[in-house]
């Protein structure tokens, strides 16, 4: 069991009280991460940013979806996976996408899989990508913004993944309905 806190607008630093009352304001509550976040003003300073960041990028909901949802499963976030299936629900997102992200099985569209596939690759070669692979990308529509930003979401994703792992951050009530846990492969 971890020992780090999930802090309150009462605990937590003095630095990290207006970014937990922006974390009400937006979510009418604050979110067990943002309370471990917290322990760190600048980290969840960090994560609020890159989130805000990302949620502008190019990609639309579906898109922001398959790469939050790629990289939470790879990761074996237990916090993320719910709460991003949360989170795809209130954006409108088909379920067939997160139910696939979730289960390993194949995205309806071949560029979500494709997005998919070239997020697993950076983050499973730790950032590195084949040519022939970046033009696969390029070819069904992507450019190389988009490219760029998997980089932003994936920066967005080790803040929350790996404080999750070290906090074994509970999952909200909200998002507990979604739990999920990686099915572990029979040899």
């Amino acid at each position: 069991m971890s020992t780090l806190k999930n802090h309150t607008l009462e605990t937590a630093p003095e630095e990290s009280r207006p970014l937990l009352e922006k974390s009400i304001k937006a979510y009418g509550n604050i979110p067990n991460l943002h309370a471990v976040l917290a322990g760190a003003p600048g980290l969840l300073k960090a994560y609020q940013s890159i989130h805000e960041l990302f949620v502008n990028s190019s990609f639309n909901n579906d898109e922001l979806t398959v790469v939050w949802q790629t990289i939470n499963v790879e990761h074996e976030c237990h916090y993320c996976v719910p709460a991003h299936t949360a989170i795809a629900k209130m954006m409108k997102v088909d379920d067939a996408i997160t139910e696939a992200l979730r289960n390993g099985t194949e995205l309806p569209s071949e560029k979500l899989q494709v997005l998919h596939e070239t997020t697993l690759k950076i983050v499973r070669n730790r950032g590195y990508i084949n040519d022939e692979d970046v033009q696969v990308f390029f070819a069904v529509g992507y450019e190389e913004r988009q490219l760029l930003e998997i980089i932003l979401g994936l920066s967005q994703k080790v803040i929350s993944n790996y404080v999750n792992h070290i906090a074994e951050t509970p999952v909200d009530a909200g998002f507990k309905k979604y739990a999920w846990k990686k099915e572990t492969e029979i040899a």
